[in-house]
């Protein structure tokens, strides 16, 4: 009888951890499931990074082009900004 116990065990221990494998947490499926998931999110956090880019160089240019508008501004136009003072030297 002892001697039969042991098997039986064992093959109940093997049921349980296959079921688990299969069905259980960890399960293959559910590793598929979140593989997937995963390749979803990081085609996702691509394209908001490429935006993230996209926005950033716009930015970047603006911040440059209006520095660029502001220097023309100050050397053809003779702006000033507040609390600064022109001062027009003559070549003559």
């Amino acid at each position: 009888m002892a001697s039969r116990v042991v098997p039986v065990i064992l093959l109940a221990l093997l049921a349980i951890l296959h079921g688990q494998l299969w069905f259980g947490r960890g399960s293959i499926s559910e590793v598929n499931r979140l593989q997937q998931k995963l390749e979803a999110q990081n085609t996702l956090n691509a394209q908001a990074k490429n935006v993230n880019d996209q926005l950033s160089a716009e930015v970047r240019d603006l911040k440059e082009g209006l520095d660029m508008v502001e220097e023309r501004a100050r050397f053809e136009l003779g702006m000033v900004k507040a609390n600064e003072i022109f001062v027009h030297i003559s070549s003559k």
